[in-house]
């Protein structure tokens, strides 16, 4: 009987949720849970936040400041990373060259550069679970690239959490392959996630799906609520490069929670339950918060699957903001803000998250699904 989904990708999520709801659990993703540090995590966001500012436009020279000196320390991460394991990853940097009046936060010509990490599936090495953190911090002025920018939460938690997966899933041998990305330009405009989405694209890469980790390290809010359980999952309903078939076949059958990043989502979130019950992941079916982009958004713009994992009460005092205290409330991201032992449970949920796809079988072929 012939099949009308609109795309595969999510039926093998699909597949994999329905199977990890009755199978026992695996011992070897508690393990997982357990190796993520909390210190060394702690010890990263203080790191990155060492570089002043990580300004997609600051300073490339330096060995101490500027974004030039955080991506190259992340490299030197990536890569002791991979000595440890005998050399199971690939890193190296890939770029792009953004040129000056690409949009008002383009001031200069500018290489966007990304850091990479490919740790090589054993049977499928074309088929790829991305987990990546952005490099990059802003002030309240979105052009300033000169002064102290430390992006604690936003996003050297997101970073961190990225470096330490790639340390604990390293000590692993998975099917698929893993992705551990650095992301640069996000605050200018998601320039890294397009430059990194169009390689995938030209290597011809089958992306099963991108945990895109953007602010994992605040648990008070703006609000006043404290929580270090809860954190937001968002995911848009379905892929924008959708064919108009596939829309009047949709509008007819249904599907619009069916989409693959929805999939995503809920496998994100049923894997979280299972494992980790002490955390409550929340589901929000839109593409971003309100009027706010992430770098899971050019994946999604490309084709891909991708969804967004981020604290759930957010701080706007603590967001692109200048360093200053007004009225007696202090503003600026800054290091003393960050809760460490809830970035290093959102980094587990990714490593655990993508250690389950790396090992899960892909999807069925077209040709399957309509002879059966």
């Amino acid at each position: 009987m012939r099949n009308k989904l609109q795309n595969l990708g999510f039926f093998s999520i699909l597949l994999i949720i329905s199977y990890s709801s009755f199978a026992q659990s695996d011992a070897r993703i508690y393990e997982i849970i357990n190796a993520v540090s909390v210190e060394r995590i702690e010890t990263d966001i203080t790191k990155l936040v060492s570089f002043g500012t990580r300004h997609t436009l600051s300073d490339t020279l330096s060995e101490t400041r500027g974004i030039g000196a955080a991506r190259r320390w992340i490299k030197s991460e990536f890569d002791k990373t991979s000595n440890n394991c005998n050399d199971c990853l690939d890193v190296f940097f890939q770029k792009n060259l953004v040129k000056e009046g690409e949009n008002n936060r383009i001031t200069k010509d500018v290489w966007v550069v990304n850091v990479v990490a490919i740790q090589r599936g054993t049977k499928y090495p074309n088929r790829f679970v991305i987990m990546s953190g952005d490099i990059d911090s802003r002030v309240s002025d979105p052009n300033n690239f000169t002064s102290i920018s430390p992006g604690a939460n936003d996003n050297a938690s997101g970073m961190a959490g990225t470096i330490e997966a790639a340390r604990v899933l390293s000590n692993y041998k998975f099917e698929n392959s893993i992705v551990y990305l650095g992301l640069s330009g996000e605050e200018q405009g998601l320039f890294g996630g397009k430059g990194f989405a169009q390689y995938a694209k030209e290597q011809g890469w089958e992306i099963i799906g991108v945990l895109n980790n953007d602010m994992i390290g605040n648990i008070t809010g703006v609000d006043g609520v404290i929580s270090n359980r809860d954190f937001r999952i968002f995911s848009e309903p379905v892929p924008p490069t959708e064919t108009e078939k596939q829309r009047k076949s949709r509008r007819f059958y249904g599907g619009e929670v069916d989409g693959i990043s929805r999939q995503l989502a809920r496998y994100t979130y049923k894997t979280t339950q299972l494992y980790m019950p002490e955390m409550n992941p929340m589901l929000i079916y839109r593409l971003d918060r309100f009027g706010r982009g992430g770098h899971h958004r050019p994946f999604n713009d490309a084709g891909f699957t991708g969804i967004r994992i981020m604290e759930a009460h957010e701080n706007y005092t603590q967001q692109h903001q200048d360093i200053r205290t007004e009225n007696g409330i202090n503003y600026g991201d800054k290091l003393e803000y960050v809760n460490f032992d809830y970035a290093a449970k959102l980094t587990a949920v990714n490593a655990i998250t993508m250690a389950s796809l790396a090992w899960a079988p892909p999807s069925p072929k077209l040709s399957e699904l309509e002879e059966s």
